[in-house]
């Protein structure tokens, strides 16, 4: 028995101990843990933002790739001289369609100082960022275009059938302005709707958007808008005569060029003083009005049929 007011001090046992030595040893532990899991996603999170920069970075690149270029009109242009000058895929037609809010309706008619569209609203739209399913579509609509690649070389052989045809009728590369040729309004008709009294071309049936050819070989001595006559054609051929072809939609040729008989220069329309689409076509003495001679008469003399 202990003796009366003295109190044992408890003893700590080994066991104690030894929870305390682990409780701080696990305390000591538990830091390099915390230190090493902070450092591996800090590894972690850093291929993950350099991942994203790679991938904004060709985003940004293909946006600005995308971005449409502007031409402003001057004094002389043409759709079809434009197109074919920036090499616009689609033609002319493709510029006065991304164009028709600033050119208005008559595609013939572009004024100075006009902002048009190159590349297009349409384009732009299809070379947006791709999807995943891209590839696959693409690779499905692979085979379509080869299939129809023979059908193209096919027509192209009778394309060039018809033109070589109709500049070789005459076995000297002449040929009538139009295919299928027929005059509704003969030379030196007589009517108050010509300021000179009488009517000083031969005018062809020609819907709009019907080829309109050189009738011979010969150099363009003018190509654009000229008053009453709308859109015209000027060429002086080889024998010192010049050829005029007027009311056109849409020229394909510039002042300076050589064209062969035959070439198309342009799509018949009713642009300038008309009453309905045809092509008025005349055959002069010089470049200007007052000197024209019968034009009819003229093909004939190079052996073409009308």
């Amino acid at each position: 028995m202990p003796a009366k007011g003295k109190h044992r001090r408890t003893k700590t046992g080994p066991i104690s101990r030894g929870v305390l030595a682990a409780g701080t040893g696990g305390a000591v532990l538990a830091l390099p843990l915390i230190g090493a899991t902070g450092a591996h996603a800090a590894e972690q999170s850093a291929p993950a933002a350099t991942s994203a920069a790679a991938h904004s970075a060709p985003a940004s690149a293909s946006a600005a790739k995308s971005a449409p270029k502007t031409y402003s009109v001057v004094s002389g242009d043409y759709l079809a001289k434009i197109a074919a000058e920036k090499k616009v895929k689609g033609g002319w037609q493709k510029l006065y369609q991304d164009n028709r809010d600033v050119v208005g309706e008559n595609p013939s008619l572009i004024l100075p100082g006009m902002k048009l569209t190159l590349g297009a609203k349409a384009s732009g739209s299809a070379e947006a960022a791709p999807s995943t399913s891209a590839p696959s579509a693409a690779k499905k609509a692979a085979p379509a275009e080869k299939t129809a690649t023979p059908a193209e070389k096919t027509a192209a052989p009778a394309a060039e059938t018809t033109d070589s045809g109709a500049s070789e009728s005459t076995g000297s590369g002449w040929a009538a302005p139009v295919e299928n040729p027929n005059v509704t309004t003969q030379y030196r008709a007589s009517g108050a709707s010509w300021s000179s009294g009488y009517h000083t071309g031969s005018d062809f049936q020609a819907a709009s958007g019907t080829s309109v050819r050189s009738i011979g070989p010969g150099t363009v001595v003018s190509a654009g808008w000229s008053g009453s006559y709308g859109n015209e054609v000027v060429i002086q051929h080889s024998d010192g005569m010049y050829s005029q072809y007027a009311h056109l939609s849409s020229l394909e040729v510039s002042a300076g060029q050589t064209v062969t008989g035959g070439q198309q220069i342009g799509l018949s329309g009713t642009t300038g003083n008309s009453t309905g689409p045809h092509l008025h076509f005349e055959v002069r003495t010089g470049p200007s009005y007052g000197s024209d001679v019968d034009p009819i008469a003229y093909l004939r003399s190079h052996g073409v049929s009308i």
